[in-house]
């Protein structure tokens, strides 16, 4: 009876024997406690069905979504020192640091790429929470600027997605500055005339909120977003108030003010696209020159009273000036760069140390 305790026993405790699960196979939503299957919500872009509850994107999963064909080439960001204070709380920085990179596949908490957005050639950048809850640090610094004027080098649109707890405390002086520091890279995208757009994601707050976060030409809010300075708590603590219901949330600051609009992440990609070719003054050369035959036919109707002057109408740029905007027909960008498959990575919902 040897060949049941060595083959048949082993066999149905193999059999009985409970199977290793992924720990995402299933996530469960915060706000309805509804549980989704984990290959689901990222084919729907990490929005929950029915609640709609925007969970967090990582950066590859960002930039894959937002680019055409899910193709980019990733920036190579520049390399800073780590831990320059050799700073220690509960555990050394360079520990966290470590487990940070290990944990995301990042060097920080930035990650930027370049690729085309309906065929136009655009910039972007996103804030990674899961790296050390997306905090403002030297390295993400160098980070978002060394995108900026990569966007610069070659004139197109900066696309800022903003998720952080603030400046990086294990940085000390050193994160604090790194806020007039991207602060003047936004005012040299604002001298080139080049669009920069963020969409604020949950959530954005402390110093990235103070600084280059609301710096934006336009600025998109995710539905329920979290968006401020000081969290809701600190401030009620502060004031001894009770604040009003949605207090800091995307639908309450567009109501204020605050933002520009609120977009559901699917209709995001659509959004960016046609804002771009409207800044840039894309595609508009086809209205500006029927803008021009119209006041030819109707010289009445020009508000300076004179005559439409005679031009040419086989081509050459055509310019409108009645809003204060001049359209003109720019040739599309040439690609500089390889396009590469962006690595699929998920979004990791697993909360990480926010500074």
């Amino acid at each position: 009876m040897n060949w049941i305790n060595s083959v048949v026993r082993p066999k149905i405790r193999s059999f009985l024997r409970k199977k290793d699960m992924p720990d995402n196979l299933w996530v469960k939503c915060p706000e309805t406690g509804q549980m989704i299957y984990y290959k689901d919500l990222e084919a729907n872009q990490f929005v929950v069905p029915g609640s709609n509850f925007h969970m967090r994107m990582t950066g590859p999963a960002r930039l894959k979504a937002l680019f055409d064909d899910g193709k980019y080439a990733a920036l190579h960001l520049p390399d800073v020192p780590h831990d320059p204070l050799k700073f220690r709380d509960e555990r050394r920085y360079s520990e966290r640091l470590k487990d940070a990179r290990s944990k995301t596949g990042l060097n920080d908490a930035i990650h930027s790429g370049i690729g085309k957005l309906h065929g136009d050639t655009v910039v972007a950048a996103v804030q990674d929470f899961d790296f050390m809850g997306g905090s403002l640090g030297t390295g993400a610094g160098e980070a978002v600027i060394s995108s900026m004027r990569a966007a610069l080098v070659r004139n197109a649109p900066f696309i800022l997605f903003a998720a952080s707890g603030g400046a990086r405390m294990q940085e000390g002086i050193l994160s604090l500055m790194q806020m007039p520091r991207t602060t003047v890279a936004v005012e040299e995208l604002r001298e080139a005339n080049l669009p920069y757009i963020v969409v604020l994601t949950n959530p954005t707050t402390g110093g990235v909120t103070a600084s280059y976060a609301m710096l934006g030409d336009i600025h998109i809010a995710e539905p329920g977003a979290l968006i401020g300075f000081a969290g809701p708590r600190v401030i009620e603590q502060t004031i001894r108030e009770q604040l009003p219901p949605g207090f800091q949330r995307a639908e309450y600051l567009l109501e204020h003010g605050m933002v520009d609009m609120v977009v559901h992440r699917h209709e995001l990609r659509g959004t960016l696209a046609r804002l771009c070719n409207l800044l840039l003054h894309r595609r508009l050369g086809a209205l500006a020159e029927d803008e021009v035959k119209a006041l030819a036919h109707h010289p009445a109707e020009r508000a300076d009273g004179a005559q439409p002057a005679q031009g040419n109408a086989g081509g050459g740029a055509a310019k409108h000036k009645g809003n204060g905007l001049a359209v003109s027909h720019d040739e599309e960008p040439e690609a500089d760069e390889v396009l590469t498959n962006a690595p699929s990575n998920g979004a990791n919902q697993q909360t990480s140390h926010n500074a």
